[in-house]
């Protein structure tokens, strides 16, 4: 639990670093591309080389997943959202992280879309008379990127209980290697070679961001995902939000309507710890 709650605060201050200081400053696939490499970097030195080639496989894929193609979508989200919005829409990765559960299970839970229908409820309440164009296609990313980040971590859960992964340290480097191959492909083909930056607070930004969020962020994360139940889980993805958006209210500017956003933000919270309790009462695993 511990892994968890250190990563929340690891990560909350992610979300202003990246709006502020990367999104529209430098090529997004470089930032994912850097961050991806200094983390491989990290764990190089411990890989463990005989594991399972299937194991290896299935680690690269999961690191691709919940690393590579999830940054595609979340770093591009701060094209069109505020710091406090792509913070706040997170919130729906619990119900993500469920349904994927389910999906392992072989199982479906229908009383969950009372929570998600809440939940979905308070973000319009934050939009409600400012719904532009791009305020749908902000909101669509952030969406596929929880969805991509419920289903890495989920599978990682899974796959860690049953193969009983012990040493994760020896894993992650087959983790961040099938991010970095991702990211490596993403930005070859995708990325602005006029766009890599060439001041120091950038690339300050992406070591904090390599060093701290992705590396220790992520082997934390993923090992506290694998030592708890998934209601647990799921409750602990929205607990970065209060702290991120505090973060971004004592040291940044707010830019949405505060009046709209708390009440919004209320009822979203609800709507998470009613997925919570709906969680433990059907017994989840």
């Amino acid at each position: 639990m511990w892994q968890l709650s250190l990563t929340t605060i690891i990560w909350a201050f992610s979300f202003p670093i990246i709006g502020y200081f990367i999104s529209g400053k430098m090529d997004s696939y470089f930032a994912i591309l850097v961050r991806t490499l200094i983390a491989f970097l990290v764990f190089l030195p411990l890989i463990n080389y005989k594991i399972q080639n299937k194991l290896k496989l299935i680690f690269m894929c999961i690191g691709a997943l919940e690393i590579g193609i999830m940054y595609l979508f979340y770093y591009n989200s701060f094209l069109f959202l505020s710091v406090s919005e792509v913070a706040l829409f997170t919130i729906f990765t619990p119900f993500y992280v469920s349904l994927f559960y389910d999906l392992f299970s072989k199982k479906f839970r229908f009383i969950y879309l009372i929570s998600i229908s809440i939940s979905v409820f308070g973000a319009y309440i934050i939009k409600e008379g400012s719904i532009s164009d791009n305020f749908l296609k902000g909101f669509i990313l952030i969406q596929l990127a929880n969805i991509v980040f419920a289903a890495g971590q989920s599978l990682y859960k899974y796959i860690s209980n049953k193969f009983n992964i012990t040493s994760h340290k020896e894993v992650f480097g087959y983790f961040f290697s099938g991010a970095l191959i991702f990211s490596l492909a993403a930005f070859i083909f995708l990325g602005d070679f006029n766009k890599i930056p060439k001041d120091s607070t950038s690339y300050f930004a992406l070591i904090y961001l390599g060093l701290i969020a992705s590396s220790l962020g992520y082997f934390l994360w993923n090992k506290g995902a694998s030592l708890v139940n998934s209601g647990t889980l799921a409750l602990m993805n929205n607990a970065i939000i209060p702290v991120s958006i505090i973060i971004n209210l004592t040291f940044f500017k707010i830019d949405i309507d505060l009046k709209s956003f708390c009440l919004g933000s209320l009822i979203m919270i609800f709507a998470s710890f009613l997925h919570y309790f709906l969680n433990k009462k059907t017994k989840d695993f």
